[in-house]
């Protein structure tokens, strides 16, 4: 066991996996001499000649080309520098990725990676800070992953690497640094669509992921009442099953993210517990969420996010 933070686990589950499987490749932009611009992929490139290359400022062609290369027998973990650098990948992770296997009943699949930072609370600049997961979760055969830690973040890396589906894996990059943990120097894996309860309560139940895990966790700590917090880590798929347990249970809800409000990836939750808790609850399900405008630059980021006043006024909302 090492103390790790986020980028150093990241780095591990790499370093551990390329070493077991050599089908395994790294592209992006920066990825190789450099190690990424967070250094994720620190020193691989000296570690596995060949097999971790630089490519062209080309979102689409880095994921256009992580396609055909998964088609031919390898498995490419692609970096894309930001999220909002993610938008032009759109057109083949929709069109041609997550359709694959469907377009060959099942012949083939395109079994890639798409890693990218994620989210705001740094005050980047526009472009490095968005939150949209939505879109990715709404594209059918495509797999979401946001880890909240550095222990989840090795152990879900892994598991998607070896997935045989196209995976989205969003890395907060909040808390790239901020946290550490002890993790295991060798590889595991946390399964995929497994969300985690990380504190049992009775009264309500809170749901979030990413950065905003650990910000929930203090707040819970100074709070009156019995909150149930669940870490989804899975957004696609969604471990319906822990959510319908725990609000049938607390008969409250709320849910918290920094996406915009308008369709909200809280939507989908909220739909969820009014079709299976409808009759358990005790208070309609509140959310906590960004405003519907682009993030703003870093002098009004902090008015934009979520923060710790707007959920405890929620919270006490809906216990009211």
């Amino acid at each position: 066991m090492a103390i790790m933070n986020m980028v150093e686990a990241l780095n591990s589950a790499l370093d551990n996996i390329m070493k077991v499987n050599k089908n395994i490749i790294i592209l992006g932009e920066d990825v190789g001499k450099d190690g990424g611009v967070f250094r994720v992929t620190d020193n691989l490139f000296k570690k596995y000649k060949n097999r971790v290359f630089d490519t062209p400022l080309a979102e689409t062609g880095i994921i256009g080309a992580s396609i055909g290369l998964s088609l031919n027998g390898l498995k490419p973990v692609a970096e894309i520098q930001f999220e909002g650098f993610t938008y032009p990948a759109l057109d083949q992770l929709i069109n041609h990725a997550s359709r694959i296997r469907n377009r060959s009943r099942g012949r083939f699949s395109c079994s890639l990676v798409l890693r990218s930072p994620f989210g705001g609370g740094v005050k980047a600049l526009e472009h490095h800070s968005d939150s949209p997961e939505t879109y990715f979760a709404h594209i059918p055969g495509l797999k979401l992953v946001i880890p909240s830690n550095p222990y989840d973040a090795k152990g879900l890396l892994i598991s998607s690497i070896k997935d045989n589906n196209p995976v989205v894996f969003f890395e907060p990059k909040k808390i790239y640094r901020s946290i550490k943990q002890e993790v295991p120097d060798k590889m595991y894996e946390i399964e995929l669509g497994k969300a985690n309860i990380l504190v049992e309560g009775d009264n309500l139940t809170l749901i979030t992921y990413g950065s905003w895990v650990k910000e929930i966790v203090d707040i819970v700590n100074e709070s009156k009442y019995s909150i149930e917090v669940i870490d989804l880590r899975t957004l696609k798929p969604l471990d319906e099953k822990t959510i319908i347990n725990s609000v049938n249970k607390t008969g409250r809800c709320l849910i918290i993210n920094e996406a915009p409000r308008f369709l909200n990836y809280s939507s989908e939750i909220i739909s969820i517990i009014n079709e299976k808790c409808f009759n358990n609850l005790k208070h309609h399900v509140e959310r906590v969420t960004g405003f519907d405008t682009i993030m703003p630059l870093p002098k009004n980021e902090d008015y934009y996010l979520p923060n710790k006043e707007r959920i405890k006024y929620a919270i006490n909302k809906v216990m009211s």
